[in-house]
């Protein structure tokens, strides 16, 4: 369902109710520093956060941003994550204070998960403790999975620290995808009582996107506690490219099809595979590359395309950092997103999105209104989720026919362009700031 009148893309008529609210946002913040009242966010400078999540630094980019935000407004950082490969348990990077607990972050069972959820939320809230015995945290921010993990905060919160659970993804939606369960059994209820009662300790709550939040209100959560801050990809490190006319690929020159992110089955990695594998006989120079950390997932798609003579199409660089996935993307022909539809990605807008469209590429993504909530038809190509052959047909066409993709990728960028992070980080530290002007 369409957000956008097709006539006029750069009026406000031609945004979604999502998009004009942040641009209303922030047009009256520039507007009140043009004219020399913009509060400054003094109530930050000076203050202490120490930053919670169950991920490695510096590959997490939505709790890499907001440290950064919260650093530059002069806070004193503390970083708890967990350790991957070699890097020191303990150092200081970027001027953030970082804490690494050693623990392999593998994928397995439910009580796989439980186990490394309970040990890392201990293990947290020794470190957070221990912490705030020579000076006490003014903030604690906590990044699920999972959303227990609040828990850690409960000790600075009792010296007065104030409490943002920030929900990247929500446990229910993700219990029901990766294990199958319908919304009514126990373990998924469980999970949605965790969620109203972790909500509850917090007192600022922050989700990446609209559809996250009308779903919060829904079933936990008052709306005047819920921010939206999106998951726009940092300006410094993928700077925006206008897009730009590429002809169709001539002499058997490679056409780049790219993804990039976790490589697990609710992703849809293989259903892109079974995309090229339909074009080859059209496309034969189609290659698919894909950018991510190996999982089991992967080793069993990469050795079908093997067994179906796809070895020369289907390519896999490994994990690279975002300074290197900028080159990658500028180097591809067009970015896809294969989620078939699930209850999670129904409500999911990807990163990997705005990270295309910031570089001036086409992206294909599949019709979930987490996407629709932000794009139309005019503004992305689009395929039906779970349809390989629809994905195949647009790949062709976005290769095919560059004038029309041109101007798809240029009404996608106006979108993009309404959300970018320096926008959405001065709504992030806008809602920090509002925390501690009670305490003025």
């Amino acid at each position: 369902m369409s957000h956008y009148e097709k006539e006029t893309l750069e009026s406000e008529q031609a945004l979604s109710p999502a998009t004009i609210e942040s641009r209303e946002l922030s047009s009256t913040r520039e507007l009140l520093t043009e004219r020399g009242t913009a509060p400054g966010y003094k109530h930050l400078r000076g203050k202490r956060v120490g930053i919670v999540v169950l991920s490695s630094y510096p590959f997490d980019p939505r709790p890499r941003r907001a440290a950064d935000a919260l650093l530059r407004q002069g806070m004193s950082v503390d970083y708890i994550c967990i350790a991957d490969g070699k890097a020191p348990w303990r150092e200081k990077s970027n001027g953030i204070s970082l804490f690494r607990i050693p623990m392999e972050h593998r994928r397995g069972g439910k009580l796989a998960y439980a186990y490394r959820y309970s040990a890392f939320t201990l293990a947290s809230a020794a470190i957070l403790a221990a912490r705030s015995l020579p000076q006490p945290y003014d903030l604690i921010y906590i990044n699920n999975m999972p959303d227990v993990l609040v828990l850690s905060a409960l000790l600075p919160k009792m010296f007065g620290a104030k409490v943002i659970l920030d929900l990247h993804d929500p446990m229910p939606e993700l219990m029901m995808t990766i294990f199958g369960k319908s919304p009514d059994s126990k373990s998924v209820q469980l999970l949605k009582f965790l969620e109203k009662w972790s909500v509850a300790c917090a007192d600022q709550i922050l989700v990446p996107n609209a559809a996250c939040r009308r779903l919060l209100v829904a079933r936990s959560c008052s709306e005047e506690k819920i921010g939206v801050v999106m998951n726009s990809p940092d300006e410094s490190i993928f700077p925006f490219r206008p897009a730009r006319s590429r002809p169709v690929p001539q002499g058997g020159k490679p056409i780049v099809v790219m993804y990039h992110g976790t490589l697990v089955e609710r992703n849809g990695l293989d259903l892109a595979v079974e995309a090229i594998a339909r074009l080859c006989n059209k496309l034969p120079t189609a290659q698919l590359h894909i950018y991510g950390k190996a999982t089991p997932f992967l080793e069993r798609v990469m050795q079908s395309a093997k067994e179906r003579g796809l070895r020369q199409n289907i390519l896999h660089a490994g994990e690279r950092p975002l300074e290197e996935i900028v080159a990658a993307i500028d180097a591809c022909d067009v970015g896809v997103i294969p989620n078939p539809r699930n209850a999670f990605t129904n409500i999911n807008t990807p990163t990997r999105i705005f990270e295309y469209l910031a570089r001036g590429k086409p992206v294909i993504a599949p019709r979930t209104t987490g996407i629709q909530d932000y794009f139309d038809e005019d503004s992305l190509f689009f395929f039906e989720p779970g349809n390989a052959d629809e994905l195949a047909r647009k790949i062709e066409l976005v290769i095919s026919h560059p004038g029309e993709t041109l101007t798809i990728t240029e009404r996608g960028q106006q979108v993009y362009k309404a959300h970018v992070w320096k926008q959405e980080r001065e709504t992030l530290v806008h809602l920090v700031d509002k925390l501690f002007e009670s305490n003025v």
